[in-house]
């Protein structure tokens, strides 16, 4: 369709992502410019009071829900959909093409957003994106902060940025929904919400098109069911609680402390519905899409992985063991971690059992299943790391205190000698 080849080859070259102020005055420029074709609603306000903004174009009979930001360390989809609103306004053929009407939100958790917005103008400093990163704790997650109940899992309880979400899916019932995540380090994969044989080889030339590598490394989690070569059906909260239940003698409730995902709650209104997650890399390696065999065994690395992992957030709770009575501001990075250390040790454990049992790890590793388990993991734990230096920093800014200084001083080491690591190991 050459409607879509113009829409694409007509992407601008960014170099860096905008800011939330800028995102929401690029709406207002487009209802201004195009008051006949494009509404912007408020749908919602953040925690913190922040308007969430969410465009209405077209007047299709089918209902498309697109949102940015679902984790707020994810703002690739908000240059997608920015671009993307204007093309639908400006572009009377290519709306048109699609009998959608368009619910465009690009700022999902803006306060989240801001929290990261210190590297959003270095995309290309890996280090500026941990020491500026921020992830909220699971329970303060957009996307998993929708109502479910499910066992002994009763959360209902989805936070001020959900619930305007919410209004959407219940008033509109969307026939589709994409949420735009994107990855750290690693290859393009994608998550679909059923079988859907004709997409998967146009997934993936679209990937090779843009001369991107797929991620066909391990899976995102043990439970992910592959469809194809980096196509994955999108797990759900069901099943992340009956792994729980198979692998731990705990309760998975317990556990996962969050909610359902937004496909989870929309198929409530419409069961039809299909949603769409594509998880583009910030930085890669063509490493990730090598499917060579290696002489290592799968399984060797998989635990390798998860000890040195359980390492990390042991020295993480050890840190907040000796800052116990310092930290006198309360802080989202507070927050987040002291969830990330309790969860990820619980999932840890889980994790092992199935490493030790499963019988698909006991074949040789690929080159990407190694590269993964080695330098893509290696690179996601150094962004708790940065959450804890800006907590510390935080504090100090409260607390003038020496011991805090000593062990920002550490970690400000650490985290320089590990990116220094990974970009001797790594092709950015």
């Amino acid at each position: 369709m050459n409607v879509i080849k113009r829409l694409v080859k007509n992407v601008p070259d960014y170099r860096a992502f905008m800011t939330v102020d800028e995102l929401n005055e690029s709406s207002r420029r487009l209802v201004k410019t195009y008051p006949d074709k494009a509404k912007l609603l408020e749908i919602g306000r953040s925690r913190d009071g922040d308007p969430i903004l969410c465009l209405k174009i077209g007047d299709g009979d089918l209902k498309a829900l697109l949102y940015a930001f679902p984790h707020p360390n994810e703002p690739v989809g908000s240059l997608m959909l920015d671009y993307l609103s204007w093309k639908l306004v400006e572009d009377d053929e290519l709306r048109e093409t699609f009998n959608f009407t368009w619910y465009i939100v690009k700022v999902a958790d803006p306060d989240g957003a801001r929290l990261n917005e210190g590297w959003f103008k270095t995309p290309e400093s890996f280090k500026a994106y941990v020491l500026n990163y921020y992830r909220p704790a699971g329970n303060q997650q957009v996307e998993w902060t929708f109502p479910i109940k499910y066992k002994t899992l009763n959360f209902q309880n989805p936070i001020p940025e959900t619930k305007a979400l919410m209004e959407i899916i219940e008033s509109e019932k969307p026939d589709f929904i994409y949420s735009l995540h994107n990855a750290g380090f690693g290859g393009v994969y994608y998550y679909i919400t059923e079988e859907a044989l004709l997409l998967y080889p146009i997934y993936q030339k679209i990937v090779k098109d843009r001369n991107l590598p797929l991620s066909l490394g391990e899976p995102e989690m043990p439970y992910a069911v592959k469809l194809d070569d980096a196509v994955y059906l999108m797990p759900t909260i069901e099943q992340t609680y009956d792994y729980y239940e198979r692998y731990t003698d705990k309760d998975p409730a317990e556990m996962i402390k969050s909610g359902n995902s937004s496909y989870g709650f929309a198929k409530n209104f419409n069961p039809n519905v299909f949603e769409l997650v594509c998880e583009v890399p910030y930085y890669y390696d063509e490493r990730i899409e090598n499917t060579d065999l290696t002489d290592k065994r799968r399984r060797d690395l998989v635990l390798k992985n998860l000890e040195f992992a359980e390492e990390n957030l042991k020295k993480l709770e050890n840190y907040f063991t000796r800052l116990k009575n310092k930290l006198v501001v309360k802080t989202r990075f507070q927050e987040a971690l002291e969830y990330f250390i309790e969860t990820g040790l619980s999932s840890i454990e889980a994790e092992k059992k199935w490493a030790e049992t499963s019988e698909e790890l006991e074949r040789k590793a690929t080159v990407a299943e190694e590269f993964d388990n080695i330098w893509v993991s290696r690179s996601y734990r150094l962004f708790m790391w940065g959450m804890f230096k800006r907590m510390i920093d935080a504090n100090l800014s409260k607390n003038d205190d020496e011991q805090l200084k000593e062990i920002r001083n550490e970690v400000i080491d650490l985290i320089s000698k590990e990116v220094e690591l990974l970009e001797k190991n790594m092709k950015f």
